[in-house]
C-alpha cells in the first residue's frame, strides 16, 4: 500500500534548482506527487509511493541539490490522493 509524505523546506532553497532537483529524485524513486516554491520563501513538496522510497526522497531533502542551504524541514504522513506523475507546480 502507498504512502504519502508533506514536506517543507526552508532556507536557501529557491532559485539553486531545487524544484528540478526534488522532480529527478522523486521520479528515480518512482514517485507521484508534486513541488513547488511557496510565497515565504520555502519549497513544498506532497509525494506518494512506496515508503522506503518516500523516506529516501525526504533525506535528500535535507540537503538538496548543490547550492541549497537547507535550515529547516518539516514534514508530516498524510493520505495518498492518487497522482499519477511527479510534477512541478507554478501556483
Amino acid at each position: 500500500m502507498d504512502s504519502a509524505i508533506h514536506i517543507v523546506i526552508s532556507g536557501g532553497v529557491q532559485g539553486v534548482f531545487f524544484r528540478a532537483g526534488a522532480q529527478d529524485q522523486a521520479r528515480k524513486l518512482n514517485l507521484s506527487g508534486w513541488v513547488r516554491n511557496t510565497p515565504d520563501g520555502s519549497v513544498e513538496v506532497l509525494a506518494e509511493g512506496g515508503r522506503n522510497s518516500l523516506e529516501q526522497l525526504l533525506d535528500w531533502c535535507y540537503h538538496g541539490p548543490a547550492g541549497a542551504s537547507v535550515s529547516a524541514i518539516e514534514y508530516g504522513w498524510v493520505e495518498p490522493k492518487g497522482i499519477k506523475e511527479f510534477t512541478i507546480r507554478y501556483d
